[in-house]
Protein backbone atom coordinates (compact mmCIF):
# COMPACT_ATOMS: atom_id res chain seq x y z
CA UNK A 1 0.00 0.00 0.00
CA UNK A 2 2.61 2.63 0.94
CA UNK A 3 4.53 1.55 -2.75
CA UNK A 4 1.12 2.54 -4.42
CA UNK A 5 0.71 5.73 -2.49
CA UNK A 6 3.95 7.20 -4.85
CA UNK A 7 3.09 5.71 -8.17
CA UNK A 8 -0.14 6.62 -7.68
CA UNK A 9 1.03 10.80 -7.31
CA UNK A 10 3.73 10.17 -9.75
CA UNK A 11 0.20 9.56 -11.92
CA UNK A 12 -1.41 12.22 -11.30
CA UNK A 13 0.89 15.09 -11.46
CA UNK A 14 1.95 13.54 -14.89
CA UNK A 15 -2.08 13.84 -15.92
CA UNK A 16 -1.97 17.28 -14.57
CA UNK A 17 1.22 18.72 -16.23
CA UNK A 18 0.96 20.83 -18.99
CA UNK A 19 0.48 19.92 -22.32
CA UNK A 20 3.32 18.86 -24.95
CA UNK A 21 5.49 21.98 -26.62
CA UNK A 22 4.27 23.78 -29.50
CA UNK A 23 7.27 24.20 -31.48
CA UNK A 24 8.95 26.91 -33.83
CA UNK A 25 11.53 27.28 -36.54
CA UNK A 26 12.42 30.25 -38.04
CA UNK A 27 14.40 29.82 -41.92
CA UNK A 28 15.14 32.21 -43.88
CA UNK A 29 13.42 32.36 -47.40
CA UNK A 30 15.26 30.01 -49.13
CA UNK A 31 14.81 27.04 -46.49
CA UNK A 32 18.39 26.80 -46.50
CA UNK A 33 19.50 28.55 -43.45
CA UNK A 34 17.95 27.81 -39.98
CA UNK A 35 18.14 31.29 -37.50
CA UNK A 36 15.85 30.40 -34.75
CA UNK A 37 14.09 27.75 -32.98
CA UNK A 38 11.45 28.28 -29.59
CA UNK A 39 9.64 25.69 -27.89
CA UNK A 40 6.51 26.41 -25.35
CA UNK A 41 6.75 24.23 -21.48
CA UNK A 42 3.82 25.33 -19.96
CA UNK A 43 2.33 29.17 -20.55
CA UNK A 44 6.38 30.04 -21.65
CA UNK A 45 7.92 29.87 -25.19
CA UNK A 46 11.45 29.91 -24.93
CA UNK A 47 12.99 31.26 -28.76
CA UNK A 48 16.15 31.55 -29.49
CA UNK A 49 16.76 33.97 -32.63
CA UNK A 50 19.56 35.07 -34.71
CA UNK A 51 20.63 38.97 -33.63
CA UNK A 52 22.75 39.50 -37.15
CA UNK A 53 20.02 38.92 -39.85
CA UNK A 54 17.95 40.94 -41.34
CA UNK A 55 15.44 40.11 -44.10
CA UNK A 56 12.13 37.90 -45.23
CA UNK A 57 12.12 34.93 -43.48
CA UNK A 58 9.73 31.68 -42.95
CA UNK A 59 8.48 30.58 -39.68
CA UNK A 60 7.07 26.94 -39.40
CA UNK A 61 5.43 26.02 -36.49
CA UNK A 62 4.40 22.48 -35.14
CA UNK A 63 2.05 21.03 -32.22
CA UNK A 64 2.82 17.41 -30.08
CA UNK A 65 0.21 14.99 -31.24
CA UNK A 66 -1.21 15.25 -27.05
CA UNK A 67 -2.07 18.93 -28.17
CA UNK A 68 -3.71 17.95 -31.43
CA UNK A 69 -5.46 15.38 -29.53
CA UNK A 70 -6.77 18.10 -26.96
CA UNK A 71 -7.04 20.51 -29.62
CA UNK A 72 -4.64 23.17 -28.71
CA UNK A 73 -3.22 25.75 -30.86
CA UNK A 74 -6.01 24.79 -33.10
CA UNK A 75 -5.67 28.60 -34.80
CA UNK A 76 -2.36 28.39 -35.24
CA UNK A 77 -0.97 27.39 -38.93
CA UNK A 78 2.10 25.15 -39.81
CA UNK A 79 3.68 28.40 -41.93
CA UNK A 80 3.73 31.86 -41.56
CA UNK A 81 5.96 34.27 -43.67
CA UNK A 82 7.96 37.17 -41.63
CA UNK A 83 10.96 39.52 -41.41
CA UNK A 84 13.51 38.99 -38.72
CA UNK A 85 15.51 41.83 -38.00
CA UNK A 86 17.98 42.63 -35.36
CA UNK A 87 16.49 39.99 -33.60
CA UNK A 88 13.23 40.79 -33.63
CA UNK A 89 10.42 38.38 -35.05
CA UNK A 90 7.72 39.85 -36.96
CA UNK A 91 4.67 37.42 -38.62
CA UNK A 92 2.35 38.39 -41.29
CA UNK A 93 -0.80 37.43 -40.34
CA UNK A 94 -3.76 37.51 -42.19
CA UNK A 95 -1.72 40.22 -44.20
CA UNK A 96 -1.08 42.26 -40.63
CA UNK A 97 2.48 42.71 -39.22
CA UNK A 98 2.45 41.11 -35.62
CA UNK A 99 5.16 40.58 -33.10
CA UNK A 100 5.83 37.62 -31.91
CA UNK A 101 5.51 38.11 -28.63
CA UNK A 102 1.66 39.45 -29.43
CA UNK A 103 1.18 36.42 -31.54
CA UNK A 104 1.74 34.31 -28.75
CA UNK A 105 0.16 36.24 -26.24
CA UNK A 106 -2.91 35.18 -27.90
CA UNK A 107 -2.73 31.95 -27.62
CA UNK A 108 -1.46 32.29 -24.24
CA UNK A 109 1.87 32.03 -24.26
CA UNK A 110 4.88 34.52 -22.53
CA UNK A 111 7.77 34.91 -24.94
CA UNK A 112 11.21 34.71 -23.07
CA UNK A 113 13.80 35.60 -25.89
CA UNK A 114 17.45 34.44 -25.76
CA UNK A 115 19.04 36.25 -28.52
CA UNK A 116 21.95 34.34 -29.93
CA UNK A 117 24.68 35.45 -32.47
CA UNK A 118 25.03 31.77 -33.66
CA UNK A 119 23.26 30.68 -36.79
CA UNK A 120 21.71 27.14 -36.50
CA UNK A 121 23.11 24.75 -38.99
CA UNK A 122 21.83 21.70 -40.89
CA UNK A 123 24.71 19.68 -42.62
CA UNK A 124 24.80 20.62 -46.34
CA UNK A 125 23.23 24.52 -45.38
CA UNK A 126 24.46 27.84 -46.10
CA UNK A 127 25.32 30.12 -43.42
CA UNK A 128 24.72 33.50 -43.90
CA UNK A 129 28.08 34.54 -44.66
CA UNK A 130 27.85 32.19 -47.40
CA UNK A 131 25.14 33.36 -48.92
CA UNK A 132 26.52 37.18 -48.71
CA UNK A 133 29.66 36.67 -50.05
CA UNK A 134 30.57 37.71 -53.68
CA UNK A 135 30.55 34.94 -56.07
CA UNK A 136 33.26 36.44 -57.76
CA UNK A 137 35.52 36.15 -54.37
CA UNK A 138 34.94 32.52 -54.79
CA UNK A 139 37.55 31.72 -57.16
CA UNK A 140 37.84 27.51 -58.23
CA UNK A 141 37.10 25.36 -55.54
Amino acid sequence: MIRSRPLALLTLLALASPAGALKLIVWDRDLQTKLGYGESSGNQMTVQLVRDYSGPVVVLFSREEDERNRGLYLTVKSRYDGTLKAGQLTLNVQNMPVTLARFLSGLKLNLLLQPTAQVFLLPGLRTVADKTADPKDQGDR
